[in-house]
């Protein structure tokens, strides 16, 4: 039978009612009094990173539960780890960089409503995850949510209550779980030893286009971050016009070495600047880095990821275009 480390973390699976609203409360080993079937599948022990509303989490705790794996590695044959849902996606994303190359399985799972309430989907978002961490067919980061099996940097939350919170953005489902059975669609290999990185640089912005926004808005965030990602309009692009000063910022501020990546605001598909004038030049005048077919999550992730190793542009450039965990094609 598998040994499984639960680690936990909060969120709505892991909370109570107050008068002021849902708030993280139960333990780990709290959490596990309410599937006591578990102990048909795998033997489980439990350890608690921190207990908190995932809107609270921070590169610190990734950190954190990036220590709690590698300390735990060679003891157990898999790791769930409980989350909260509005987070989620960020961490899955975070820990597939931080943790490359596992052939054991970290999956990510949590819940709409809390466990202690009779119509919740926590009961069966556990279930199923302690399901997958235990089988021979698991590796790598993935979250497994509403019965579906999610490559961890390619996950997104779409939906704010239902149990279907969660989705795959420009990738197939992994697999789903129907009546106590792993379907696998897709087998996401590992091989080789692990590889552990503690080191993140946090200083990474997001610039939202919007019609009309004052470009002082983006020299601001510029000024405060070491990378800046633009989410632009379909496959990308930025204004033109002669009010707007846009280009000769965004050439300043490379020129000072500070990285830039143009992504989309369009969930599926991904950019491609090419396509028009208002990205080619971006991209073949200024060498702003584009994301493709990235999620946002995994854009900032990444790029807290490289530049926490290097802040040589060259290196940065191979490192974001270097494929982890198909975060890229």
């Amino acid at each position: 039978m598998k040994q499984i480390l639960m680690i936990g973390t909060g969120g709505t699976i892991a909370s109570n009612s107050t008068e002021r609203g849902l708030y993280p409360q139960l333990t780990t080993e709290e959490l596990l009094n309410y599937i006591p079937n578990i102990s048909n599948i795998c033997k489980v022990e439990t350890i608690q990173v921190c207990n908190i509303d995932s809107t609270n989490i921070t590169p610190d705790i990734w950190i954190s539960l990036v220590k709690a794996i590698r300390d735990n590695y060679d003891k157990y044959d898999g790791f769930v780890i409980t989350h909260g849902t509005d987070t989620m996606a960020y961490t899955s994303a975070a820990l597939s960089y931080m943790v490359q190359n596992s052939t054991k399985p970290i999956v990510i799972t949590g819940a709409q409503k809390p466990i202690h309430l009779d119509i919740t989907d926590s009961k069966t978002n556990l279930y199923d995850s302690f399901l997958y961490a235990s089988s021979d067919i698991a590796s790598g980061v993935q979250i497994v949510f509403n019965s579906k099996i999610i490559l961890g940097t390619r996950a997104r939350k779409t939906h704010t209550k239902s149990f279907q919170a969660f989705s795959t953005i420009n990738h197939p489902y992994l697999g789903v779980i129907q009546d106590g059975y792993i379907i696998q669609y897709i087998k996401h290999h590992q091989k080789g030893q692990p590889i552990y990185y503690d080191k993140l640089n946090p200083k990474v912005g997001l610039f939202k286009l919007i019609p009309g926004l004052d470009e002082d808005v983006f020299s601001f965030m510029l000024e405060k971050n070491d990378a800046v990602i633009i989410e632009s309009y379909g496959v990308g692009g930025i204004p033109t016009l002669h009010k707007y000063r846009y280009f000769e910022i965004i050439q300043e501020s490379i020129n000072r070495g500070k990285t830039i990546v143009m992504t989309t605001q369009v969930p599926n598909e991904g950019s491609d600047l090419n396509v028009y004038k208002v990205g080619n030049e971006l991209k073949n005048r200024l060498n702003v880095l584009e994301a493709y077919d990235m999620i946002l999550e995994a854009v900032v992730c990444k790029l807290m990821w490289i530049l926490g190793q290097t802040s040589d542009p060259k290196e940065v450039r191979q490192l974001f275009y270097t494929t982890v965990s198909n975060d890229i094609m």
